[in-house]
């Protein structure tokens, strides 16, 4: 099923048990074969984030997997082998892919065998390499809007606008007509939101009396959702600045969840991947130009210092460079 121009082994960074970064190692393995429904990528670049910690811990496993493990659920490559049944990608086409259903392993390496109904071509106005970084965020920000429902001209707050799927949310939501009001992390994250299109932006490490009063200067009748990414105090007092009946979605993962009140309703949400919602993606993603910020790249043999830097405070993705 491979390319005789392809080799039958390939670097990669796996698991051979789980446990801090120091667990993950470079070796050489057997280049995955794929099945009828099934296609095989020259990895480009590889996205970072908090669910590789999950599996590299051993939390979250894929289903079917097994020692040694290749991380990765995100990543950006070239089609260079398609399976019979595969309709929606073909041989050449440069694509993204959020795959957390992998057995064959994920995208800290050369090349990744995925069930082709998890890839899409890559939108125009994403440069490749940094659409490693984008699937699985961006499907959880779509996924977030999808649970808010709102309709244009609505007001949105998005706490932790400056993150990976926050930074994201602010465009996807401008692109359906939104009025966003951004919280974002420092100086350098409320830049960051501000040149995304956030009709407001704010420091959520400022003063919350200030902060209350100018979302309510933006939004005198309230906000009508909240997208969290993050939890704790500063979430529940911008809880504050919501109209009658309005709603918090929080994404899966979030701690503490936020708590409903009266007048309040909490809904929790996670991404999906899945053609429908890739195509939705794009649609969206083409409507203009689109920003996936990179934090910092690391090539495949750093792996683990961009282990080490998930650990700290950054805006927007993490990278892994691997062609």
């Amino acid at each position: 099923m491979v390319d005789g121009d392809v080799p039958e082994r390939m670097q990669a960074a796996a698991l051979d048990d789980f446990g801090g970064p120091e667990v993950i190692t470079l070796r050489k393995l057997p280049i995955p074969e794929i099945a009828d429904d099934e296609v095989l990528i020259k990895v480009w670049s590889a996205g970072v984030g908090v669910w590789d910690v999950y599996e590299r811990q051993g939390v979250l496993v894929p289903e079917g997997s097994a020692l040694p493990i290749v991380p990765g659920s995100d990543g950006a490559g070239t089609v260079i082998s398609a399976g019979s049944k595969v309709s929606n990608v073909a041989v050449g086409d440069l694509v993204y892919v959020s795959a957390t259903t992998r057995p064959k392993g994920g995208f800290y390496a050369e090349y990744a065998a995925v069930k082709a109904e998890y890839a899409a071509k890559v939108p125009d106005g994403v440069p490749a390499e940094h659409a490693g970084a984008m699937p699985t965020d961006a499907l959880t920000a779509l996924a977030g809007l999808d649970t808010v429902s709102l309709s244009a001209g609505d007001w949105l707050l998005i706490f932790g606008a400056s993150g990976g799927q926050g930074h994201l949310a602010v465009q996807l939501a401008k692109r359906q007509g939104l009025n966003v009001i951004a919280v974002a992390s420092g100086a350098d994250g409320v830049a960051l939101v501000t040149r995304l299109g956030a009709d407001v932006s704010l420091d959520g490490h400022g003063d919350m009396t200030d902060v209350l009063a100018r979302i309510r200067d933006a939004a005198p009748d309230g906000v009508n959702a909240i997208l969290a990414m993050a939890g704790g105090a500063t979430l529940d007092r911008l809880t504050e600045a919501l109209a009658d009946g309005g709603v918090v979605a929080f994404a899966h993962g979030v701690r503490p969840e936020p708590q409903e009140r009266p007048g309040v309703t909490v809904r929790a949400y996670d991404g999906e991947s899945s053609p429908r919602q890739l195509q939705r993606l794009n649609e969206l993603i083409e409507a203009g130009p689109f920003v996936v910020h990179i934090a910092e790249k690391f090539p495949l043999g750093k792996v683990r210092d961009a282990h080490q830097r998930l650990e700290t405070s950054y805006a927007g993705k993490l990278l892994l460079t691997v062609a």
